[in-house]
């Protein structure tokens, strides 16, 4: 069996707010014990609602953000790494292999650098070329391979539009040669028709170059588009994971099926379904206790208040944080799919 490119066990990243003199001392759980793999070549989407984490992780799997618990492997054909105790040469060569598409097509390019001088940049600081007729050669090729012409990498990224800016972020994140790719609410910036068009570059790019994707969104309706296995964070945790198709025709945690009830229907006639989730996310500073979507879950039950749900599986890859996923039928408004049924 190939081991994944990622496999992440118990995963945590916490930070301290405050100085303990006029402000106290708290500790921010951002993610919170966090177990998922990343298959070689797979498309996995993470969801979930602003402040939910999903950044966070994104950030530590790229060694971005400190990891405070846990265990996190990279591995592909020529190195295996642990990803909390690299060393500087280790990082440094880590680097080449994840990289990461930034959510703001705008801001993520220097407007005082031209296109070429943009996408080689990787190249120069990590010593990848041995001469600038190699760097040009390797800017040419992946500029073609992201649908830029070699008048283009003559320009200035204010002569390009968002669809395009974004395809020059893709070139510049690609040109190293990485293995692992986080591509962080990368069309969420751009015109529907646009992402679209960038969506589709990027699973050419998945099946020409065999990158491994982790795409960070809080849209369900663009997830199902490209991605091959999905996985649900609320409040740092994750609440399901499963295979696209399988989450998407039968959702087994409440927050999942809330999640995709509010994706837009293109039927006219379709008066809207999308259930309404009472309150705001809590803070994550002072997460509730027992499962921590009890206080805005309908199902809840007194179990749900008092006992952390643990991540189990329920069917094949398909993992959820619910104690009562197999007595309830979330799909369905009224609730229990058979009397007796208890959800949280």
């Amino acid at each position: 069996m190939t081991p994944p490119v990622i496999d992440a066990r118990d995963l945590s990243v916490r930070y301290t707010i405050g100085h303990g003199l006029l402000t106290p001392k708290v500790h921010l759980n951002a993610v919170d014990g966090v177990s998922l793999r990343i298959e070689r070549g797979n498309f996995f989407g993470l969801v979930g609602e602003s402040g939910s984490g999903k950044t966070t992780l994104g950030r530590a799997l790229l060694r971005a953000a400190p990891i405070s618990g846990g265990e996190v492997i990279y591995q592909d054909s020529e190195v295996r790494y642990d990803l909390r105790s690299l060393a500087k040469p280790q990082l440094k060569d880590y680097r080449k292999r994840a990289q990461l598409i930034f959510q703001d097509p705008y801001a993520a390019l220097s407007p005082r650098m031209t296109v070429r001088d943009i996408i080689a940049e990787p190249l120069e600081v990590m010593g990848l070329t041995a001469s600038r007729e190699e760097t040009d050669a390797r800017v040419r090729e992946i500029a073609a391979k992201c649908r830029l012409n070699l008048e283009h990498l003559r320009r200035f990224p204010h002569a390009f539009s968002g669809g395009q800016r974004q395809r020059i972020s893709i070139a510049r994140a690609l040109v190293s040669g990485p293995r692992f790719v986080v591509a962080d609410e990368s069309v969420a910036a751009l015109d529907v028709s646009i992402q679209a068009d960038v969506l589709n570059l990027l699973k050419a790019i998945q099946r020409d170059m065999g990158i491994s994707f982790l795409f960070i969104s809080h849209d369900l309706s663009v997830v199902a588009h490209v991605c091959d296995h999905v996985a649900v964070m609320y409040l740092g945790r994750l609440v399901e994971s499963a295979p696209t198709r399988a989450l998407f025709s039968r959702p087994r945690h409440p927050y999942t099926s809330a999640l995709l009830s509010a994706i837009p229907s293109l039927d006219p006639d379709d008066r809207g379904s999308a259930e309404k989730l009472e309150g705001e996310i809590p803070s994550p500073t002072a997460p509730p206790p027992g499962c921590k979507f009890h206080t805005r879950c309908r199902f809840a039950r007194e179990r749900c208040r008092v006992e952390v749900p643990a991540l189990r599986e329920i069917g094949p890859e398909h993992v959820t944080a619910c104690h009562f996923a197999e007595e309830f039928d979330f799909t369905r408004a009224h609730g229990p799919a058979h009397a007796g049924a208890a959800g949280g």
